[in-house]
């Protein structure tokens, strides 16, 4: 009986390559798997294609809501952002992805899996540590780390020499990565930092911040416990309330990142990513957070952010430090709940007012007409004991120098 290999197929130049050069060098049956995060029309006529090249059974598992809810949702309430900037999209779909592969693997009996993510990139190792954490008896073949391909120009080329139709234009051949949460480019005039990308032709999911309307529009998102319910005041899906708000923030030009960024291999690279629905939500949350968070909990929150971003950039999302922290920010937002109002003008996000039941503004106290609960007299006595270590140290120094 032969045996058999699960490949995580999209369709896309590397794993349309992949089909013929594991019949060519693998005794296996391949059968491919498309895990549909919300790549929208990338997905129609795969089957065909995958059998048409070689595979011997096609799945497609539909798998948005859950990507929304156990990946992206934990990422947003964590405010993780890579580098300050990456909101994360194409590293929190990998662990889904192979997620979804190892049940195939068991489910068919396959005895490895095979990516098509390249040798210099941090997929790779996203793919391939939730494979171990999940199926460490799994074999993984990845063919960027063994064949004599080395470009895209050359699998173009392995792939005309055997009349299989190449699935890009050689002209607009971005290294794209699409799903319901951000689409990211890589690749031609991209490579060089010091060329401006060409949005008009780069740009799938926003409009350009120069050509968004002129007049500025709002949107209201509704928080229970960190995770948005209603938009607008509609109560949605996850996936229907991400799926709108990516059009509304991506036609206002919202969401547009370039960024020359720090692989975990250890190179830079360039990339520009559109995450427009999940810029706001961002920004919604945070506005939601300073609302509701004490000072000491939103203060160690931004530090919590940064490692739970760093795990998630290097595919360490079934770990039980990641895990950990989620369940810190789930703690923390149990009163993340209440209403934000943004508005969106040519790329800016300007918040518009935050309403919460659980707010700890206090008006009282805040305004300058001070009520009952605070008095003025009260700050010497705590500026007298807050600045006690100055006021000895400078003692000390003025004895000394005495």
């Amino acid at each position: 009986m032969r045996k058999k290999v699960v490949l995580a197929y999209s369709g896309g130049l590397d794993t349309t390559v992949i089909i013929p050069w594991l019949k060519e060098n693998y005794d296996y049956d391949v059968i491919a798997v498309c895990i549909d995060v919300g790549q929208g029309k990338e997905t129609d006529g795969l089957e065909q294609k995958a059998i048409s090249t070689g595979a011997v059974k096609y799945y497609l598992e539909e798998v948005r809501e859950e990507f929304v809810k156990d990946y992206v949702f934990p990422t947003l309430k964590a405010g993780a952002k890579y580098e300050g900037k990456y909101l994360l999209g194409t590293s929190i779909a990998r662990p889904l992805i192979a997620k979804k592969l190892v049940e195939v693997a068991k489910k068919e009996g396959a005895t490895a899996i095979c990516h098509g993510a390249t040798g210099k990139g941090n997929d790779q190792i996203r793919f391939e540590l939730t494979i171990k954490a999940l199926a460490p008896h799994l074999e993984i073949i990845a063919p960027w780390r063994i064949w004599d391909i080395k470009s895209r120009e050359d699998a173009v080329k392995y792939l005309e020499d055997r009349n299989i139709p190449v699935p890009v234009k050689k002209d607009d051949s971005y290294s794209r990565d699409r799903n319901l949460w951000h689409l990211s480019h890589e690749g031609l005039e991209l490579e060089d930092p010091s060329k401006e990308p060409i949005y008009d032709r780069l740009l799938k999911l926003s409009s350009p911040p120069e050509k968004a309307p002129d007049k500025p529009e709002y949107v209201e998102i509704e928080f229970e416990k960190g995770i948005p319910i209603k938009l607008n005041g509609k109560t949605l899906s996850p996936v229907a309330l991400v799926a709108e708000l990516n059009e509304i923030a991506g036609r206002n030009g919202v969401g547009i990142i370039d960024i020359l960024e720090n692989r975990f291999v250890g190179m830079k690279s360039r990339g520009v990513y559109e995450t427009p629905a999940g810029t706001v939500l961002y920004e919604a949350i945070e506005q939601l957070e300073h609302m509701c968070l004490d000072r000491q909990t939103f203060a160690f929150k931004q530090i919590m952010s940064v490692k739970f971003a760093e795990l998630a950039y290097s595919g360490e999302w079934e770990t039980p430090l990641r895990e950990g922290l989620s369940a810190f920010v789930d703690k923390i937002h149990e009163t993340t709940t209440g209403t934000v109002k943004l508005k969106l003008y040519k790329g800016n996000i300007i918040p518009a007012g935050v309403t919460s039941p659980y707010s700890l503004y206090n008006e009282s106290i805040a305004s300058f007409t001070t009520g009952e609960l605070y008095s003025h007299k009260d700050a010497e006595g705590f500026i007298n004991l807050f600045g006690l270590p100055l006021k000895v140290r400078a003692l000390m120094k003025e004895s000394l120098e005495g």
